[in-house]
């Protein structure tokens, strides 16, 4: 069985999902048997490369906002992101183009180490002080997944490269209805959208498993759109 999850560095809640979304795989009977393939989407395709704002800054100006409301958004979601054991700084992260970070992704995957990549990524990108905006830091972080560093330089240095493969991901993601991230497609027949809880997951790969009608489950799960709006579950503001 094949599970696609369509999602962005810059999304929280693709960060946030994707872990969930491992928490229930590993309850999974057949979880060995399960490809997983992440696919791209861009929260903010039309910021240029080298185009870094604070992320505090970004929210204020995005939604009107004063700094403390943007941090409070944030401490929403870090909270959220910290009930999953995950690492999440509320200050000091950038927010900028995730085009290069897509494509070295698309380079991970034809070498086997797409998960690994995108992983670090995350880590990097809402737990560590190293911005994935940078050339160096995702030269480095594409050698700690098992990557050739040179290859991976050469990639980040040809715009050309696999930006097509980045592209026939957003579009293909168009056609599936995709407006929001993370969305998971498992055998093309089920849709999940947003950071749903892990038993929502695990309730689907088994209704994927037993070949059931397709079912699209939403709700008032947490995602982040194709503006970039990034909404957190009933209780808490945006962020």
């Amino acid at each position: 069985m094949r599970v696609e999850i369509w999602s962005d560095i810059a999304c929280p809640w693709c960060y946030i999902g994707k872990a969930r979304f491992e928490q229930g795989l590993a309850g999974f009977a057949h979880r060995d048997e399960v490809e997983v393939v992440h696919r791209s989407f861009e929260l903010d395709p039309g910021r240029a490369k080298g185009d870094t704002v604070r992320v505090i800054d970004m929210l204020a100006q995005k939604y009107g906002r004063t700094p403390e409301e943007a941090r409070s958004m944030e401490a929403n979601v870090a909270a959220n992101a910290q009930a999953e054991g995950l690492g999440y700084r509320t200050e000091g992260r950038d927010h900028g183009s995730t085009f290069d970070i897509h494509r070295l992704l698309h380079l991970a995957k034809a070498r086997g180490r797409q998960d690994e990549l995108l992983g670090l990524a995350y880590r990097a990108n809402f737990a560590e002080e190293r911005s994935v905006f940078d050339t160096d830091v995702l030269v480095a972080l594409a050698v700690e997944a098992g990557l050739d560093a040179d290859e991976a330089r050469a990639v980040l240095a040809d715009p050309q490269a696999y930006a097509a493969d980045v592209r026939a991901d957003e579009q293909e993601a168009s056609e599936l209805g995709a407006n929001a991230v993370p969305f998971f497609v498992l055998d093309r027949r089920y849709g999940i959208s947003g950071g749903q809880p892990a038993e929502v997951f695990a309730q689907a790969l088994e209704q994927a498993w037993q070949d059931r009608a397709p079912v699209v489950t939403g709700g008032d799960a947490a995602a982040c759109d194709a503006d970039g709006a990034c909404e957190v579950p009933s209780g808490g503001g945006k962020g």
